[in-house]
């Protein structure tokens, strides 16, 4: 499926891209180019760094006692981590927006039957997070 942006502009993709960068080449510094969303990329970004052991935990309570996150691709790990800090500390985005955009990115690294089954976590997850903080 053909992106109708340009994955080199879209916020999110650049995110997924740092966060995998950072947890799964641990040496790379991360440096932030000039985009009229720098400052939103590096706060989600060093979010994410920053609250790891918090979001894993959440996912883990989250996602049931038979799914494991380790089983999953790096990349799914990376999209779930960073859209569970938006959902965590960043009330004010709706989370279908959240999940709308994560999506997309995602079309960019990943299959359309994939794509699927991210959205269904995604969706699960948001609903479980967001019930329980309001």
């Amino acid at each position: 499926m053909k992106t109708p942006f340009s994955p080199k502009n879209n916020p999110r993709v650049i995110i997924i891209q740092k966060l995998y960068g950072k947890f799964y080449n641990d040496d790379e510094e991360l440096t932030y180019p000039k985009h009229r969303f720098k400052k939103f990329i590096k706060d989600i970004v060093s979010g994410t760094i920053e609250r790891n052991d918090i979001i894993l935990e959440e996912l883990e309570k989250n996602l049931g006692e038979k799914f494991s996150l380790n089983n999953l691709d790096k990349l799914f790990q990376v999209i779930l981590k960073s859209a569970t800090y938006e959902f965590l500390y960043k009330p004010n985005l709706s989370m279908k927006i959240i999940i709308k955009e994560y999506l997309d990115a995602s079309n960019f690294f990943i299959d359309e039957s994939q794509t699927k089954y991210l959205n269904a976590l995604l969706d699960n997850i948001a609903k479980k997070l967001r019930s329980s903080n309001a």
